[in-house]
């Protein structure tokens, strides 16, 4: 009797007041509904009410729950538009009217900051290229964008703060580079009207963007949570060590020295487990979408951090296509790229990436060759973009094209040496320069850089190790090596290990 009067006391707390139709803010004027699938479009509502919703020549009926919930599902519609959606209530519920919606292709674009990184760039320091151009060529009425700031959450919410907008110069400058190139491009190729979703955040780990219920059902995930624990006890220790960071500053510039680089404090919020998981992507997970594009690794790459990547990545997808609850939908990655940065392994978490290759309808673009070693943030986000891109044509559009990288698929013997095969290596080429980026290593793990050559389709590696087992190709944070298929797409980094420092994070 006491848990059905509570229960129904939250009922009455948690649901909307009469005469409060309410839908969430992605349902706006200039939406983008994914196109051949179920339309679902839900809100709240008095406990009761029916609510009905049309668009085109559709209409559904949904009756809000004891929570004031309601769904409603329409049929699949093809590509087209623009149409109007309206959204009614009965009685004093009163109604919701939405123009310009536009029947297309939507993708959810997310990760850390090269993924975030605007059109107009992170002045001063990170610029896109041409981006003054860009920008001015950015109306285009087939494209559609919804960018959402920042946010993090202990729970999953269930709206964001900002609705869809037509690309325009204004608003494009503002928007995810690579999310508005891929867009771009897929729109031209599909001729259909293709909307983003921009919803990344700088300087974040993977950590906080895979969801509670994930942690709680995999194991191998918790190490985020010790990861977590040691940015807390820095963060008890940020005064001293800010304080600290000034005299090292007040001293070198006194002495005429230059001011020294200091470690990065992240904003707390921003890498909470599951935080930006809660606020940036459950209020998406209703939502009808063609697949994700995803570019993060770099915050993960500390030394402490990497060799739990694999399997943090993998359980990354595999949540988020249990979340949205559309199978397993193209889940396409900008693997990370060529950066001086000391004490951390790019190497180990790049092949980490590779290996989630592994997992069904996924695709990597490799983005060693278009790096800088310099800069966090490469300039080139069209080539990052076209190679995305050229995966979504292959995976989720079918088109008969080669979009995979050469990809490590086995060894064998040579005499003094090991023989490399590659999928996806049809037409090896290292266009004229030497073949570099190979290290070979025994039984003991040591690895030292080798000698290779190309021989049709494979890549001959010997060395100064007596009885070779291993080899590896571009570990090193900055990759000197540049193999290419013949399409064009350079060789993923790699290593033929199985096991990574006794710890068995990759299959």
């Amino acid at each position: 009797m006491k848990f059905g009067l509570f229960t129904a006391l939250a009922a009455a707390l948690s649901a909307p007041a009469a005469a409060e139709l309410r839908v969430p803010h992605l349902f706006s004027d200039h939406a983008v509904l994914q196109r051949d699938r179920p339309l679902h479009v839900w809100g709240w509502a008095t406990p009761g009410a029916q609510v009905t919703v049309s668009l085109h020549t559709q209409q559904s009926r949904a009756t809000a729950d004891r929570l004031g919930r309601w769904d409603g599902w329409l049929m699949p519609e093809p590509a087209g538009g623009p149409y109007d959606l309206t959204i009614t209530g009965d009685g004093a519920e009163g109604s919701r009217h939405f123009a310009d919606i536009m029947i297309g292709d939507v993708w959810f674009a997310s990760g850390q900051s090269n993924m975030e990184m605007p059109l107009a760039g992170f002045p001063p320091s990170a610029h896109v290229a041409h981006a003054a151009e860009e920008i001015a060529h950015a109306g285009n009425p087939r494209i559609r964008l919804l960018r959402i700031d920042h946010r993090s959450s202990p729970f999953p919410l269930d709206d964001i703060e900002a609705g869809w907008t037509p690309s325009t110069p204004d608003t494009a400058k503002s928007f995810s580079a690579i999310g508005y190139f891929f867009a771009r491009e897929i729109a031209a190729r599909e001729h259909v009207t293709v909307g983003v979703i921009d919803s990344a955040w700088g300087g974040t780990p993977a950590d906080s963007w895979v969801s509670m219920e994930a942690f709680g059902a995999d194991p191998r995930l918790l190490p985020a949570f010790a990861a977590r624990a040691r940015l807390a006890e820095d963060e008890t220790r940020k005064d001293a060590l800010l304080a600290a960071e000034a005299r090292e500053d007040a001293a070198a510039r006194q002495a005429g020295r230059p001011v020294p680089a200091h470690d990065w404090h992240p904003p707390q919020e921003s890498w909470t487990p599951a935080g930006l998981y809660n606020a940036m992507v459950a209020p998406f997970t209703g939502y009808q979408i063609k697949g994700v594009l995803w570019y993060q690794g770099e915050t993960n790459s500390k030394v402490d951090r990497a060799p739990f990547y694999a399997d943090l990545f993998q359980g990354l997808i595999t949540d988020w296509r249990h979340g949205f609850g559309q199978g397993d939908f193209p889940f396409l990655f900008a693997q990370i790229s060529s950066f001086d940065s000391p004490r951390e392994n790019w190497g180990m978490v790049r092949d980490a990436q590779r290996r989630a290759l592994g997992l069904a309808n996924t695709a990597m673009a490799v983005t060693t060759d278009v790096g800088d070693p310099t800069n966090v943030h490469p300039s080139d986000k069209q080539t990052v973009a076209a190679r995305l891109a050229r995966a979504a044509r292959g995976l989720a559009y079918g088109e008969a094209i080669a979009y995979q990288p050469p990809l490590y698929r086995q060894l064998s013997g040579v005499p003094g040496g090991l023989r490399v095969w590659f999928d996806h290596g049809e037409g090896l080429t290292s266009r004229g320069a030497p073949v570099t980026g190979f290290e070979i290593a025994g039984a003991d793990h040591r690895f030292v850089p080798a000698t290779a050559r190309i021989e049709k389709d494979s890549v001959v590696v010997t060395g100064a190790v007596p009885e070779p087992v291993y080899v590896r190709y571009n570990w090193s944070n900055v990759t000197p090596g540049a193999l290419y298929n013949a399409a064009g797409l350079p060789a993923s980094t790699f290593t033929s290990e199985e096991r990574i420092a006794g710890h068995l994070a990759f299959p």
